[in-house]
């Protein structure tokens, strides 16, 4: 992609708005001027470094069809953000003169994307560094220490207010952005009220009423978000992300989803069975149920018909069902059921391996039944950190055993058979698959894995650089979650100082409680909302101013292959990238003599000098980031060999597994919008 008309496009308007703000004698208009500023410097620099990244990148595709990776995907999102600084320009070129023109509010959102591009452009750093010490063709650096101790280090300091405030989602397609603003709020507003022991009416009631300022403030916003990615544990979100369990939002749910015929809640008992092998059939194998942690114990599922189908209405199927768990029992008497579908669809959910159930995917597994005309069994299986791994894979092995053994019971003659699951439950299926050729069973004839985790552990790479900018899944909160599935997060007792009430008690507090979070949550909108005409420059707000698996699979086969020598072709693209930088919204700095300006991409002999293993990153002229106000994120780098079992992280699975697996489909998103 040819940037040059970006950055052409964008020194124009900047100088323009520069020549006419420098007019103005006013705070804002000295406001304006340094923005813009910091915007032609951000350009001038960022242009020679994206047109270099350009010549690298398509090394990593996985092919000429998939042009996609994490360094193409780092230098689209910084392009998508020069987009909208130019639109932004553009626009207060075009209404600069207008009475209607809102200056401080322009000014604060022009503020805002100036630090986001200054923590982008320390985000390439970061990405050259692993480009010169990765392994050629390697995405993720294959040491535990070194530059990705480096690169956590760094994560932990970084400011990121940024990117959740009025900068939320820039590089998502526009009809997605109000959706991740709206969950942002929720997330702040939840953080607010959390560990306060409330009851729901309470919590509810109090994030209701304390979103408002956060939605008219972006600053407060980010900074809270900030605050709560980087402080809060694994609970925290395990609770945050249960919300769309709630009765409430699943009824909303379910009103606006694909009317089904069936949906059953299915607990399966803990029962050995038999399968035939899929060389051999006359031959078998015993399936145990999942003991890991705690114990044999049940395995819950969901089975989703479009309709009724043979098997489905059978007394066998409803002795699994409890009574909650039957839907439209009136309904299967007045009708035939339909013959058996030959499809059946295994569904693994995502969250993170800490949080969700069957429950809140249904509205779409409802869709998927309706448009596949086959069955959908979504295994509810053990979360962690209570169920750490392999808990989880054993209960979604067991439970794909039992579909094909009890096929007919789910109204499917199981001759195609295919897994499908997001994030999480993208990892189950490779792992499910990989665990069933270990046990020589039917594979599953497809799998449909969407932004699956294939690795779980802390190793630095391109598109986990990006995570600095999730609206969805920070890293520190990616880490927290693969801790807790490899069961090395702390474990966190209950708050000190709880008192245990009765229910007369409970509901004195809580009503007590509730009123005066509408009190004080009623004052802070109305302050907020009275204080935002005359907010004080945005730039104050910134942190820069204030064994239950197969044994068969060798321990040998994880051992990394033979360290190859670094090829020419990364040192022939990268030797030339050059640039330098001025401090944000700061007066450019003396530009350097002719002929030598300050190096971007290594040479040999600084590499020496800064090794992975130094105690700190040293940035370039200009590169340093912008620092976090918060306390230094807790990112732990376990070195456990768990995280290192190739049914843990497939993608550290040796070839000959892998080479085992049917065709698998895997969705992610494109970096140039879409998926």
């Amino acid at each position: 992609m040819d940037s040059r008309p970006l950055f052409q496009a964008l020194h124009v308007v900047a100088e323009d708005n520069v020549a006419f703000f420098r007019q103005s004698a006013s705070e804002t208009g000295r406001r304006f001027v340094a923005a813009f500023t910091a915007i032609g410097e951000h350009a001038h620099r960022l242009e020679p470094i994206l047109r270099h990244f350009a010549s690298v990148y398509h090394v990593f595709d996985l092919d000429e069809a998939t042009p996609a990776n994490g360094y193409r995907s780092l230098a689209q999102t910084t392009r998508c953000c020069l987009a909208h600084v130019l639109h932004k320009s553009r626009y207060v070129a075009a209404n600069r003169r207008s009475i209607f023109f809102r200056t401080g509010h322009n000014a604060a959102e022009l503020e805002a994307y100036c630090a986001a591009l200054s923590q982008l452009r320390a985000l390439l750093y970061l990405a050259q560094r692993l480009l010169t010490h990765n392994r050629p063709g390697c995405l993720f650096h294959h040491e535990e220490r070194g530059l990705t101790e480096l690169v956590l280090r760094e994560y932990g300091t970084l400011h990121k207010g940024c990117f959740y405030g009025r900068c939320l989602g820039f590089q998502f397609a526009p009809s997605i952005r109000p959706f991740l603003q709206t969950i942002a709020i929720s997330l702040v507003s939840f953080g607010e009220n959390y560990r306060r022991h409330d009851s729901g009416l309470s919590m509810a009631a109090g994030s209701l009423f304390t979103s408002g300022k956060f939605a008219i403030d972006p600053e407060l916003r980010g900074a809270e978000f900030e605050r709560i990615t980087q402080n809060l544990d694994v609970h925290f979100w395990k609770s945050f992300w249960n919300l769309t369990e709630t009765e409430l939002l699943a009824s909303v749910a379910s009103m606006a989803s694909t009317p089904v015929r069936v949906i059953r809640a299915l607990t399966v008992p803990p029962e050995p069975f038999e399968l035939p092998l899929a060389a051999d059939p006359s031959l078998s194998i015993t399936i145990s149920p999942p003991v890991a942690h705690t114990g044999p114990g049940p395995v819950h599922m969901r089975l989703i018909s479009h309709e009724l189908r043979e098997g489905q209405d059978s007394e066998a199927l409803s002795a699994l069902a409890p009574a909650e768990g039957t839907l439209g029992l009136e309904l299967w008497r007045k009708a035939a059921p339909a013959p058996p579908s030959p499809l059946l669809l295994v569904h693994f959910h995502g969250g993170g391996f800490v949080a969700q159930t069957s429950k809140s995917h249904e509205p779409y597994l409802r869709g998927w039944a309706q448009e596949l005309g086959a069955p959908v069994l979504s295994v509810d299986y053990a979360l962690a950190p209570e169920a750490p791994f392999p808990r989880a894979l054993e209960e979604c092995f067991y439970a794909y055993c039992w579909a094909l053994r009890h096929c007919r019971l789910l109204g499917s003659t199981a001759q195609r058979v295919c897994l499908a699951g997001d994030s999480a439950g993208g990892n189950l299926c490779l792992t499910v698959t990989m665990r069933a050729a270990a046990f020589g069973i039917q594979l599953p004839d497809g799998i449909m894995a969407a932004y699956p985790v294939t690795l779980v552990r802390a190793a630095a790479s391109p598109s986990r650089l990006l995570t600095l900018l999730d609206p969805l899944l920070p890293l520190s909160v990616l880490c927290k979650c693969l801790s807790a599935y490899a069961g090395t997060e702390p474990a966190e007792g209950e708050p000190p100082g709880l008192e245990k009430l009765g229910p007369v008690n409970m509901v004195r507090r809580d009503t007590a409680l509730l009123l005066q979070e509408l009190r004080q949550s009623a004052s802070a909108w109305l302050g907020a909302l009275l204080d935002s005409p005359g907010r004080s420059n945005g730039l104050s707000r910134l942190p820069w101013f204030t064994e239950a698996m197969r044994t068969s699979v060798s321990e040998a086969a994880l051992d990394d292959s033979a360290v190859k020598s670094r090829g020419s072709r990364k040192s022939q693209t990268c030797q030339d990238l050059s640039c330098g930088v001025s401090a944000p919204l700061a007066p450019a700095p003396a530009p350097p003599p002719q002929g030598s300006p300050p190096s971007f991409f290594l040479s040999g002999g600084q590499l020496e000098e800064e090794a992975p293993g130094d105690e700190g990153l040293q940035y370039p002229d200009g590169f340093e980031p912008l620092r976090s106000d918060q306390p230094s994120a807790s990112i732990t780098l376990e070195a456990s060999p768990v995280v290192k079992n190739p049914f843990m992280s497939p993608l550290l699975a040796p070839d000959s597994m892998l080479r085992g697996l049917p065709p698998v489909h895997i969705v992610v998103r494109n970096p140039t919008g879409g998926y």
